[in-house]
């Protein structure tokens, strides 16, 4: 199975099974949350930069727990890296690349 999801660039990122079995299998909390993975792609919070070329998109899903999902974008086409929780993102220490307006 493959689903498609749109960054907030609205590139098309690909979100593959293996894709997925990777993040599970490395992130056991993120099991039910492939939704939330897909929405953050589309309605972030923040993109900050990541390493390598790679972009993070950031949720807040609950008061101080984000919901991280990294992503690789090119001009037409991306594909999804991996996702996960984490309260240890600090924004004012990061290169925001987009910032929804609130």
């Amino acid at each position: 199975m493959l689903n498609t999801t749109y960054s907030v660039n609205n590139v098309a990122i690909r979100l593959t099974d293996e894709r997925w079995t990777h993040i599970v299998e490395n992130h056991d909390d993120m099991a039910g949350y492939y939704d939330a993975v897909l929405q953050t792609m589309e309605d972030a919070d923040y993109v900050i930069k990541g390493y390598g070329g790679a972009s993070i998109a950031i949720q807040e899903v609950k008061r101080n727990k984000l919901l991280a999902v990294v992503y690789k974008e090119f001009d037409d086409d991306g594909f999804l890296i991996t996702a996960y929780f984490t309260r240890k993102i600090k924004l004012e220490k990061e290169e925001i690349l987009w910032k929804k307006k609130f």
